[in-house]
């Protein structure tokens, strides 16, 4: 559903307007001048006006320039006869959408509305990637100081240039959509669009759809030609998220586009040229797929032109942990207003003794839980134990081999006890579970000390 204006001076044309884009289930407003839907414009969101050219006291023309005036980026559809057709062409070049012809059936504006509703989605979208362009550029997202993730942002630098295809690859949760959204800011594309398509959450018929576009009555459903993501994109950048979950078949399809930079609707013979920068992320193995035959050896090679792997933040928490929380953190509370929260040295030794299988998205999901659930400026150890499963903590980190020389397996079992329950800040149901224990053989390990402590008193 849409919100359509309808201007025109004459009622009957305007009623008449109003029951057909109804019946399309579109909400609709008329105004029988342009100076009142001036007003009406102010008051009320619209996503499309369709406007006669010809009124009194402001024509179609000064309406559209008004209008601009505004900085109003709402698609306009001019209504003109035949005589005066030049002058509806010059209102395009002054930023009108399109025009339609007097008389005109009730298909031809339900069409051309469809048509400016999907032009005004699209301008949208790209307005979103630009704002988030601007975020790459700021250097807002990247963040790490490990070799590897800088060995990943010396390889955007070197490769965003080019038009090459990117397959990125990393476990779920490692930021493989940022790595692509970081190439397309950073390269000659960066002002068009950069579109993304998750091939994981769509049937096949539908992906091919999504990617193609289909002319109308290719299919049940298809009731209105669409342009695929391909068409869209031209110009810009394309993702394909998860590609590997794409079937054969269609992956035969995407083959072609990769080498003749050319494809077909569905439903149509007719072949379009695209010149669209194509990114492909996975977070399987393509090399075990294609061995398997999941996934086309000739597609994976077009794909991966320039590899990148992300590693899992378990492999770099010594040296990102601490700055991901804090760049986390800062823009939590940047977004709420709220003051800024910080996490004590013992949270952070809990946390880099984590396994992370969420990877670094549920880093952030926990600095978010844990920003909404303290009203405290510090957060504790106890509050970030309490959302971290324990089948993942590394209850043991690096120990000091040196130490242990010469001391026995039961000396070096206590250490390893006590250092954990200290952990858990002598939680003994987390310490046995992490330790892979039962609660109750910690207890008489804990009972049994207690007691040699007692026996052994200091000698006077």
């Amino acid at each position: 559903m849409a919100y359509i204006l309808v201007v025109d001076d004459k009622e009957m044309m305007r009623d008449s307007i109003q029951a057909t884009l109804s019946r399309a289930e579109h909400e609709i407003m008329t105004s029988e001048s342009a100076l009142k839907a001036l007003d009406l414009i102010r008051e009320n969101h619209f996503d499309v006006i369709i406007t006669d050219l010809k009124m009194p006291k402001m024509d179609g023309l000064k309406f559209l320039e008004e209008l601009k005036k505004t900085g109003s980026e709402i698609p306009v559809v001019m209504m003109t006869a035949y005589a005066t057709i030049p002058t509806a062409v010059d209102a395009m070049r002054k930023g009108a959408f399109d025009y339609i012809q007097k008389p005109f059936n009730a298909d031809e504006i339900t069409f051309l509305v469809q048509r400016a509703l999907e032009h005004r989605r699209l301008m949208q979208e790209n307005e979103a990637y630009r704002i988030n362009a601007k975020d790459w550029q700021r250097g807002r997202q990247l963040i790490g100081t490990s070799s590897a993730m800088v060995k990943v942002m010396k390889k955007i630098q070197l490769i965003a240039q080019s038009s090459a295809t990117v397959f990125i690859r990393g476990e779920s949760g490692t930021g493989k959509e940022m790595i692509a959204r970081a190439i397309h800011a950073q390269s000659p594309r960066a002002n068009q669009p950069l579109l993304c398509v998750n091939c994981a959450s769509l049937s096949s018929n539908l992906l091919e759809s999504e990617l193609f576009g289909h002319e109308k009555g290719a299919f049940t459903g298809a009731y209105r030609v669409r342009k695929g993501r391909f068409e869209l994109a031209e110009g810009g950048t394309l993702l394909l998220d998860e590609v590997s979950e794409m079937d054969l078949q269609l992956q035969a399809k995407l083959l072609r586009v990769l080498q003749e930079r050319e494809f077909e609707r569905v439903g149509s013979s007719v072949t379009r040229q695209v010149d669209v920068r194509v990114l492909a992320t996975s977070n399987r193995c393509l090399e075990d797929w294609v061995q398997e035959g999941k996934f086309r050896e000739d597609l994976y090679y077009r794909l991966n032109v320039v590899p990148i792997h992300l590693p899992p933040l378990r492999e770099r928490v010594e040296d990102d942990l601490e700055n991901l929380c804090e760049y986390f953190l800062q823009r939590i509370a940047d977004r709420e207003g709220t003051p800024l929260k910080m996490l004590c040295g013992e949270a952070i030794t809990c946390l880099k003794r984590y396994g992370w299988p969420g990877n670094v998205r549920e880093l952030e999901n926990l600095m978010e839980l844990v920003s909404v659930l303290t009203t405290e400026e510090v957060i504790s150890a106890e509050m970030i134990q309490g959302w971290l499963t324990l089948d993942h903590i590394n209850s043991s980190p690096a120990l000091d081999t040196e130490s242990f020389q010469g001391k026995s397996l039961a000396e070096m079992e206590r250490h390893l006890i006590e250092q954990t329950l200290g952990t858990f800040n002598g939680h003994r149901q987390k310490t046995a579970q992490a330790l892979g224990i039962g609660v109750r053989t910690l207890g008489m390990k804990l009972k049994r000390w207690k007691m040699e402590e007692q026996t052994v008193a200091p000698s006077r």
